[in-house]
């Protein structure tokens, strides 16, 4: 139960969906409250079951192009470490995306805010750590739970924090993000030591 926790609070984190919440927002500005909340819940719907395809498939996809558990977690670290920064740092345009009048369909909601780069990578390593695949499907179970909570409620959330909460919250994740991201790429270092 611990290790699923575990597992599901640094998904969570890499997911960033209280870093998301303004991005959100922006792009769905232009859309009454009832259809944002349509939106919002299709999005997380297809990310979900993107984050479970790479659950699945991610492992066959590395034995076929023949890449190794200590390059994942390398190329993991390093993707961690730049959005660890990204969100501690984050740059002056970050949150300007350009208003399309077009709904958004899977890109930039679904992929890659909610189901990124760093999300898959770290999804396709827990899959080789963990007991069961049960334990990573309860822990993705849970972290989008929490994020969809978060997203589902972002004009809400966004009221009650105001813009230096929202600021707050993402630069303390992105401060433990960074820790995440320094323990995976020791444990490459560890695994080509073990060889």
């Amino acid at each position: 139960m611990k290790l699923i926790f575990s597992i599901a609070f640094s998904l969570f984190l890499l997911i960033d969906s209280i870093g998301n919440v303004p991005i959100f927002l922006s792009c769905l500005k232009s859309f009454p409250p009832k259809r944002q909340t349509i939106i919002i819940f299709r999005e997380q719907i297809i990310s979900l079951f993107v984050i479970f395809l790479f659950m699945f498939l991610g492992q066959p996809l590395l034995d076929f192009l023949r890449i190794q558990h200590s390059t994942v977690f390398f190329s993991g670290g390093i993707i961690l470490f730049i959005i660890a920064l990204k969100m501690i740092f984050p740059p002056r345009n970050a949150h300007d995306i350009s208003r399309s009048k077009e709904e958004p369909f899977i890109v930039p909601l679904a992929i890659p805010l909610s189901a990124g780069p760093a999300t898959m990578a770290a999804v396709i390593l827990y899959a080789a750590q963990v007991p069961t695949l049960w334990h990573l499907f309860f822990a993705i179970l849970i972290a989008w739970l929490a994020s969809s909570v978060i997203l589902l409620s972002s004009s809400l959330l966004s009221k009650l924090l105001g813009t230096r909460g929202m600021t707050a919250c993402e630069r303390l994740m992105g401060l433990i993000l960074t820790l995440i991201a320094v323990q995976m790429f020791l444990n490459g270092i560890q695994v080509c030591f073990q060889r």
